[in-house]
């Protein structure tokens, strides 16, 4: 848990935390659930919040509007109603004998909370009313008598408070600032109280902090503004003001992601060096006869990308290329030639998706474009019967297979390749590093490119896709229709459904896109398609269906596609609705991504606040892929004002890059692209978002120790090396370094 792999020299901080004084077998079990497991841990175990109970003063000398508090005892608590309900108003004094008021307006729980002769800290922006100084929903904390024992025995700078009475420590809390200043607020577990774990911490930081070995050089922290480890320590969990404690996170968090950098900079190292892969030159004779199966030009943008990946193909060397793109920049053309290139020099290729729905429309696509050649794509994916996967696992085996696509199954045990060369992986950030990794045999390393239709933020290219080089493809191919998008309220409803109407009546197919299944829903589908169940008025799939089905789209043919559907059912209904069999297809997000109907110009998008910007842009791809606009219509299932300003920001631009910038700034990468399943370690301090310039920073300095020292061989980083070896040795197949 925590920073527990920072390197220590002293036994004592690994041992059981139930040896410690005041903590206890009884009490060692409940911190346990947190997990708090030895010492170590507990010094680690950073707060998830602060109370500020600085600025002390009494309340003979409090300053109207300053936040500042006050340690008082209660005398009266009382509630009396009032025009717009009840005022509940608690009598403190303090040691000066000064009389003050907390005042609460419609919480007349506090009658119970508050008990005559308790002792608080009180914090806010006192106002004097009718003589009488009040504190307007201040922040509390109640100091238990354990805790005034404790300030008891404190010494502080100048002056000594020991062995007084709880009847005269208000007299002198005051003074003891020190202990108070900003007030670490932890997670906790049944059973163990906020004030438990702060005198827990206390007692750690006193006899352990000074044994923490410090990892980073002396020189180097003053280089980079960065706190010793102790100094750190001590000022993360007790800050006496807020520059103390944003002064220790930034050493934590520093530290934490240039572990990550270098983790991500030395496994492209080691690839580079201990890995060697196919030379596959794209002769004038090869790029030629490529470039025939293809009936269009290709764009500056595609000629740009397929020029970066064939100097990475020719250096001997694996490639790992992250290609990114908006939605219809014609990533997949880029991904074929790079397939092609490999089957023209003799070797294997794979294309992984991540669905079966986004692996059966690469299937096709390869397929129509391979239908003169004399090469051909066969399938494996979970919906195989046990014959054709044999048979399938037989080719693959012998080499006669050249070009194969499939979902996850490719990664099994069983799946043996002859020669594979090139491994292109669709939607990388639903796949984990690991996954990636999976595929490379002994011997020579296959070609690696792997793509995203959902364009990444900076940010995240320097964290999740560290360790792979970047193309962008930025322009459209030229006739890509426009796609007009609304956002409708439920007085519009009834006009769109019309319109919608009267286009499919037109020749025209659209989507209906809904974020839950609904009656037909699992715990399974939930966890696959990322679903979470919430209380309100969430459209489910099968209310959707029903509704218009009798209703606003009665006599129309409509299909459904979600999740829970085997294979062969959901390549029915897709073969349905590029037929045109199916004119308007009901659907939850399984359509995001690879979903390519030509004739497909409507999409509506039902409780669209509970997609992000970028899987909305996603959904809205679907469409206008022919020669036809398209028209996207959104509606949220309610009117919150932060809500409809973020489908605003929607409706107002068709540029991926930047919505997703944007959704990256509103949401976080977790809600982004699901980090927790890539497959690395989470951050335990370090937050994407919040921390850009640090990251930015930090990716520096990792570049610089690397230039200097790839294998962070030099005695004074033998630390960093260690951290960063258990942290992400096993997770980016790390070898060791050094």
């Amino acid at each position: 848990m925590g920073w527990c792999w920072v390197i220590g020299m002293n036994t004592e901080l690994f041992q059981s935390i139930a040896f410690e004084p005041g903590v206890g077998t009884r009490r060692a079990a409940v911190m346990e659930r947190l997990p708090i497991r030895t010492p170590a841990e507990m010094l680690f175990y950073f707060p998830r919040d602060y109370e500020d109970f600085s600025n002390f003063t009494d309340v003979q000398h409090l300053v109207p509007d300053e936040q500042q508090t006050i340690c008082a005892r209660v005398l009266h608590v009382y509630s009396r109603f009032a025009s717009r309900g009840t005022i509940t108003t608690v009598d403190v004094e303090d040691g000066t004998y000064g009389l003050a008021q907390m005042v609460f307006f419609n919480q007349r729980f506090r009658e119970t909370q508050f008990v005559r002769g308790q002792i608080y800290l009180i914090h806010g922006r006192p106002k004097q009313v009718r003589k009488r100084w009040q504190f307007a929903h201040p922040v509390v904390r109640l100091l238990p008598e354990e805790e005034v024992r404790q300030i008891n025995e404190q010494t502080v700078p100048g002056n000594r408070i020991g062995g007084l009475s709880e009847e005269n420590v208000l007299d002198k809390i005051p003074t003891a600032a020190s202990f108070f200043g900003w007030q670490p607020v932890y997670r906790l577990t049944e059973g163990l109280q906020g004030w438990e774990l702060r005198r827990i911490a206390r007692n750690m930081l006193e006899k352990y902090a000074d044994e923490v070995e410090e990892s980073l050089p002396e020189a180097f922290r003053e280089r980079h503004r960065l706190l010793g480890v102790a100094e750190a320590l001590r000022k993360i969990h007790f800050p006496a003001t807020k520059e103390e404690m944003e002064a220790a996170r930034r050493r934590f968090v520093f530290q934490e992601f240039l572990l990550l950098q270098l983790a991500l900079g030395v496994r492209r190292n080691q690839q580079r060096v201990h890995f060697r892969a196919p030379i596959l030159e794209a002769t004038p004779e090869i790029d030629q006869r490529i470039r025939a199966l293809f009936p269009y030009s290709l764009t500056d943008g595609q000629l740009r990308a397929i020029g970066e990946i064939t100097q990475d193909t020719v250096s001997g060397k694996p490639m790992n290329r992250l290609l990114q793109g908006d939605v219809g920049c014609g990533k997949t053309t880029v991904a074929v030639y790079a397939i092609l290139l490999a089957v023209a020099h003799g070797f294997q290729a794979v294309v992984m998706a991540p669905t079966e729905v986004l692996a059966q429309q690469h299937y096709r696509t390869l397929t129509r474009m391979l239908a003169h050649s004399s090469v051909r794509p066969i399938p494996l994916w979970g919906g195989l019967r046990r014959s054709e996967r044999q048979e399938t696992l037989q080719k693959i085996a012998s080499g006669e297979a050249k070009i194969v696509v499939g979902t996850h199954a490719l990664l099994q045990e069983d799946v043996q390749f002859a020669q594979l060369g090139m491994v292109v992986i669709d939607e990388q950030h639903k796949f984990g590093v690991q996954q990636r990794a999976t595929l490379r045999k002994s011997g020579e390393s296959p070609h690696y490119l792997v793509m995203t239709a959902t364009p990444i933020p900076r940010t995240v290219t320097m964290t999740l896709f560290g360790d792979l080089d970047i193309t962008t493809i930025q322009e459209l191919p030229p006739g890509r229709q426009k796609i007009h998008t609304y956002l409708a309220n439920q007085e519009q409803r009834e006009g769109w459904w019309r319109f919608f109407r009267e286009k499919i009546e037109g020749g025209s197919q659209g989507y209906v896109v809904v974020p839950h299944i609904g009656a037909l829903e699992s715990s399974e589908v939930q966890e696959m398609e990322g679903e979470e169940e919430e209380e309100g008025g969430i459209a489910t799939l099968a209310q959707i269906f029903q509704e218009l089905s009798t209703g606003a789209l009665r006599g129309l043919r409509l299909g459904m596609l979600h999740g829970r559907m085997s294979s062969e059912e959901k390549e029915n209904v897709m073969r349905d609705f590029r037929t045109g069999e199916i004119q308007v297809l009901v659907s939850t997000s399984v359509i995001e991504v690879g979903v390519d109907v030509p004739n497909a110009t409507l999409m509506t998008i039902e409780s669209a606040e509970r997609f992000g910007l970028a899987q909305l842009h996603q959904l809205r791809g679907r469409i206008s892929r022919g020669k036809k606009p398209g028209y996207c219509c959104v509606f949220p299932s309610h009117e919150k004002e932060e809500t409809l300003k973020r489908l605003k920001i929607f409706t107002s631009s068709t540029n991926g890059f930047d919505l997703a910038e944007v959704d990256f700034s509103l949401r976080g990468p977790g809600n982004l692209f699901g980090t927790a399943q890539h497959g690395l370690p989470p951050f335990h301090l370090a937050d994407m978002l919040r921390d850009r310039e640090i990251l930015e920073e930090s990716r520096r300095v990792s570049a610089e120790l690397l230039d200097n020292d790839p294998g962070l061989a030099q005695p004074e980083f033998r630390r960093i090396r260690l951290q960063m070896l258990k942290r992400y040795g096993k997770a980016l197949e790390l070898g060791d370094v050094g």
